[in-house]
């Protein structure tokens, strides 16, 4: 469900466009000219804006211009009945979404606003991954396994080199996948996200190259995938061991071929991604279980890189207290606690299954339930 804002001066227009969009589940408000759509833009958080070209006081380029230069984010989509080739590419080099001529065709309106929802939505994902890399960019020890994967990464990231993480849960395989791409030619691109566990394998094919509306019961509208929205930056395939055998045939045809098919489609879709995986699991007696394809696997396999687990690396962990000490108690608002040497030296005896995800969150603890200063007893206790 959306916010949309329709701008038109026919009243009829509005009041076909509002029963079109509240039909499909949006929420739709209404303006008579420019002006009086301008003032209700700034008010309101909008995520789509439809205005005529031609209105009163203040028509819809002269809109269009002020709402940029207002910094206002709704996608705006152009309509007019009077309109050329010329008004459109004005519209849309101003910085319009999209333009519809009138009389509007209702499948493709609401393909329009489907498509400019869906960038609303990738664009808002994309910032979200970057705030998250940019917060998250380093990796924190000082051992040789951390400094040889550091170097691993300069030394691939430049490239399109596919490349397959494994490690324990927990150890930090989807902070390199966010280095890699952080450092690519493609940072400016998407890092798009996919957890291969966590989606049934009946809609992991939708999920992954999208759908046709109409080809299963519950596809009401066409929807792009994961590899479409990909498009331009990385795909991150997280726990792809995880992945049924008939999407693994599928990713596998869209790696050699750099192309894909919707679900209930015909037509191939030229795809331009990087592909990044990380599993938990050893795919190669995945293999011998008949669990992954072997092709597959030496596709994605290209580049290898083995996060070890903090039990391997128990020389990071006062760097690593150190700097989730800092980082949470700066997230709490609080001044920065510290630990005493003999609660680093417990922490270092202790065996961590869950890896720093596990550690992380013992710190959070320790912070909130210990002393002021974390003492080998508070860990101990809250253990």
């Amino acid at each position: 469900m959306a916010n949309i804002l329709v701008i038109d001066d026919e009243n009829s227009i509005r009041r076909s466009l509002k029963e079109i969009l509240e039909f499909e589940n949006h929420t739709v408000d209404e303006a008579e000219d420019g002006e009086a759509g301008y003032n209700m833009a700034l008010k309101n958080n909008y995520d789509v804006i439809l205005s005529d070209i031609k209105m009163p006081k203040l028509d819809g380029l002269e809109l269009l211009q002020k709402l940029n230069e207002s910094a206002v984010l709704s996608s705006i989509i152009m309509m007019s009945g009077h309109g050329s080739i010329e008004t459109a590419v004005s519209a849309l080099k101003s910085g319009a979404y999209d333009y519809l001529a009138k009389p509007i065709d209702l499948n493709r309106l609401l393909v329009t606003v489907r498509n400019a929802l869906e960038k609303n939505s990738l664009l808002s994902e994309t910032k979200s991954l970057k705030k998250i890399v940019a917060k998250n960019i380093d990796m924190v020890g000082i051992s040789s396994e951390i400094k040889a994967i550091k170097e691993l990464i300069e030394k691939v990231a430049p490239t399109d080199a596919k490349v397959l993480i494994t490690g324990e849960n927990g150890s930090g395989k989807e902070l390199v996948a966010r280095w890699l791409h952080q450092k690519s030619k493609r940072a400016n691109g998407p890092l798009i996200e996919v957890n291969c566990a966590s989606i049934p394998s009946e809609l992991i094919e939708s999920e992954l190259f999208g759908h046709e509306k109409g080809s299963f019961t519950s596809a009401f509208a066409q929807k792009k995938g994961k590899f479409e929205l990909a498009e331009g930056g990385t795909l991150f395939l997280d726990e792809i061991g995880d992945m049924s055998l008939s999407a693994q045939a599928k990713v596998l045809r869209a790696l050699q071929e750099n192309k894909i098919t919707r679900v209930g489609g015909v037509k191939e879709i030229n795809v331009n991604v990087r592909i990044i995986s990380a599993t938990n699991k050893n795919l190669e007696k995945e293999i011998e279980k008949e669990n992954f394809r072997s092709d597959l696997f030496h596709r994605i396999n290209v580049i290898p890189i083995h996060v070890p687990s903090l039990d391997q690396r128990k020389e990071d962990i006062p760097i690593l207290a150190d700097y989730f000490l800092n980082l949470i108690c700066s997230e709490m608002g609080i001044s920065k606690k510290n630990m005493t040497k003999n609660a680093i030296k417990t922490l270092q005896e202790k065996t961590w299954p869950g890896n720093i995800r596990e550690f992380r969150n013992l710190v959070e603890r320790l912070i909130i339930l210990g002393s002021k200063e974390i003492s080998s007893h508070d860990v101990k206790q809250f253990s």
